[in-house]
C-alpha cells in the first residue's frame, strides 16, 4: 500500500532527523556533544533498580537538557540526529518513545538505524501511525485535503502490518518494545459508541501479526470500560496507563484495568492534570528543572512497577517534561522512590520473619 504523503504539520519534527549536510562536518566536531557527567548516586541507584524496570522519556533532543543528559547546549536537530547514543548512555534511560511514527511511518532501515546506536538490553516504546486509530481527520491544516473526511484506513489491519508493525519488528528485532496504539480524542458519532468500537478494536488486534507487545492507549474517559479491558487482555495486548488530564488518574486506571492481567506493565507519564500541553509546554521550558511536582503520581508508578517486578513482569514507564517540567530529573526521582519502597519493604519482611 502506498505511503501516505508527508503533510505541512510534520515538516518541523520530521527535519530534525534528515542527516547531516557534509558542508556542516567541520562545525560538528568543534561542537561535539558527549554524555554529561552522572548526578550523584545515579550509577548506584542504576545499579539497585530492578532489572525488570525501564525508565524513559518521550524522545531525546531536548536542548534544556544539557547537564543532565548531555555535556553541553546543542540544536535540538543535532541532538535529533546524534543524541540517541547519548542519551543511551545514563544508566537510567533503558528505553524511549519514539513520537514521530505517529505522524509518518518509518522504514525497517530507518528502525535499524536507531537499534544500531544502543545496548543490547535497551528497548524503544514506538507510536503507530495515526491512521491506524484515527476514525476521521479533524480540522487540522496537517490534514490538508483530508480534513474533515472519514478516515479508511482506521482499524485497517493490513495497513498497521504492512506500514506499522512490519518495519517495527524487522529493524528493531530484540529491541522492539511496545508498538502503542494512541486513541486520541474523538467523537463518539465516527466510532459508533463504545460497543462497536471495542469490538472493532478486538477485530484489528486479533488480526495483526503475533509477536510484538501491543499496547493502547484511551484518551476518551468513556470508552475506557470493562469490555475494553477484557478485550485487551483477550488478544494479549495491554492498557497503556496514561498520565493524562482526559483519563482517570493512573491509580484509577490500574484498578479497572488489573496490570496482572497483562504482559507487561507500560506507563506514560505525560501530562500535568492542571494544565493544557500548551500551557505546561510555555510553563516548563526549557525542561531543566521539575517545576510542578507531582508526588502521587511518582507514588502510583512506583507502587505499580515495584508489584510488577514481583511478578517478573517488564515495565515500560515514559516520562515526558510536561508531567513535572524535566523528565530526566523526574526519572530519577521515580528510581529513588522504587529503590527506598523496596528497601522499606524488603526491611518490614525481614523483620516479620524475625
Amino acid at each position: 500500500m502506498a505511503r501516505a504523503g508527508k503533510r505541512p504539520a510534520e515538516e518541523e519534527q520530521l527535519h530534525l532527523f534528515a542527516p547531516p549536510s557534509s558542508a556542516d562536518a567541520p562545525t560538528r566536531r568543534a561542537q561535539q556533544v558527549h554524555p554529561a557527567p552522572l548526578l550523584p548516586d545515579v550509577e548506584p541507584l542504576a545499579a539497585a533498580l530492578p532489572e525488570t524496570i525501564r525508565l524513559g522519556t518521550s524522545s531525546w533532543s531536548f536542548p534544556g537538557w544539557e547537564g543532565l543528559v548531555y555535556d553541553r547546549p546543542a540544536p535540538q536537530a543535532k541532538l535529533a540526529r546524534e543524541g540517541l547514543p547519548l542519551y543511551a548512555h545514563h544508566p537510567l534511560l533503558r528505553t524511549v518513545g519514539v513520537d514521530r511514527t505517529y505522524y509518518r511511518p518509518m522504514t525497517a532501515a530507518q528502525f535499524a538505524a536507531y537499534a544500531g546506536q544502543v545496548p543490547e538490553t535497551f528497548r524503544f516504546l514506538v507510536k503507530a501511525h495515526e491512521y491506524c486509530t484515527l476514525a476521521g481527520f479533524g480540522d487540522q491544516p496537517r490534514y490538508g485535503t483530508r480534513r474533515g473526511q472519514l478516515n479508511s484506513l482506521f482499524l485497517d489491519p493490513h495497513y498497521a502490518t504492512q506500514e506499522v508493525v512490519g518495519p517495527f519488528m524487522d529493524g528493531l528485532k530484540d529491541k522492539a518494545g511496545p508498538l502503542l496504539f494512541q486513541f486520541s480524542p474523538q467523537d463518539y458519532a465516527s466510532l459508533a459508541g463504545p460497543a462497536s468500537f471495542v469490538e472493532r478494536l478486538y477485530q484489528f488486534l486479533d488480526s495483526l501479526p503475533r509477536g510484538p507487545l501491543y499496547a493502547v492507549e484511551m484518551r476518551n474517559a468513556a470508552l475506557f470500560t470493562p469490555e475494553y479491558v477484557d478485550a485487551l487482555a483477550a488478544v494479549g495486548a495491554c492498557h497503556c496507563l496514561n498520565g493524562h488530564p482526559s483519563m482517570p488518574t493512573v491509580r484509577e486506571q490500574a484498578g479497572l484495568v488489573q496490570p496482572e492481567r497483562s504482559q507487561a506493565l507500560v506507563i506514560r507519564w505525560m501530562q500535568a492534570r492542571h494544565m493544557s500541553y500548551q500551557a505546561a509546554k510555555q510553563k516548563y521550558a526549557p525542561f531543566n528543572q521539575i517545576v510542578d511536582a507531582d508526588p502521587a503520581s511518582r507514588a502510583a508508578i512506583a507502587a505499580l512497577c515495584l508489584d510488577g517486578s514481583r511478578r517478573r513482569q517488564p515495565s515500560y514507564v515514559i516520562v515526558n517534561n510536561k508531567a513535572e517540567g524535566c523528565a530526566p530529573l523526574s526519572i530519577v526521582q521515580l528510581a529513588q522512590q522504587i529503590v527506598e519502597t523496596q528497601k522499606r519493604s524488603g526491611a518490614a519482611t525481614r523483620g516479620t520473619l524475625n
